[in-house]
């Protein structure tokens, strides 16, 4: 645990702009040791709460830093910034399906521009907890083909 310190991700922005990216480096990193400190009932010493903690300030946006400076519990605090936050995964999973909806494979210039725009729209969707399959992906390709390709579809 002495290496959280050397960590570093991006600080949670005030204006909100990436909270969806920064809830999953606290995840992964405080799977490490303290990550039950941010579970409801937990038993964990005040050692590890102290880290987690020390970890959760570390990565938080100087002005979330000030107006959350009297919250002294780990799961208190990641609470706090979930009720906070919590509700852009609605607008961006609304914006999401929305690009999925209109992705279509004839707007782009090469296979490869779309490859990367429907991958990346397919992680924000599972980001936001929908199932997004291969199947998935390709059926919503071989949708998008110009009609005159119709028979390469069906093949």
């Amino acid at each position: 645990m002495s290496n959280l310190s050397k960590l570093e991700f991006v600080a949670l922005d005030i204006t909100r702009n990436n909270y969806l990216s920064w809830v999953l480096d606290p995840k992964f990193t405080l799977r490490l040791k303290v990550w039950d400190t941010l579970k409801r009932g937990n038993k964990s010493s005040s050692q590890d709460k102290a880290k987690a903690m020390i970890f959760l300030h570390h990565h938080l946006d100087e002005g979330l830093k000030i107006e959350y400076l009297t919250v002294k519990d780990p799961l208190e605090l990641w609470n706090n910034l979930k009720d906070r936050y919590e509700h852009l995964k609605l607008t961006v999973l609304l914006k999401a399906r929305y690009d999925w909806m209109h992705l279509r494979l004839q707007d782009f210039k090469t296979v490869t521009d779309y490859s990367f725009v429907i991958h990346q729209v397919s992680s924000v969707l599972k980001l936001c907890g929908e199932t997004i399959t291969d199947e998935h992906l390709l059926e919503k390709t071989f949708t998008t083909f110009h009609a005159s390709i119709v028979l390469l579809q069906q093949q």
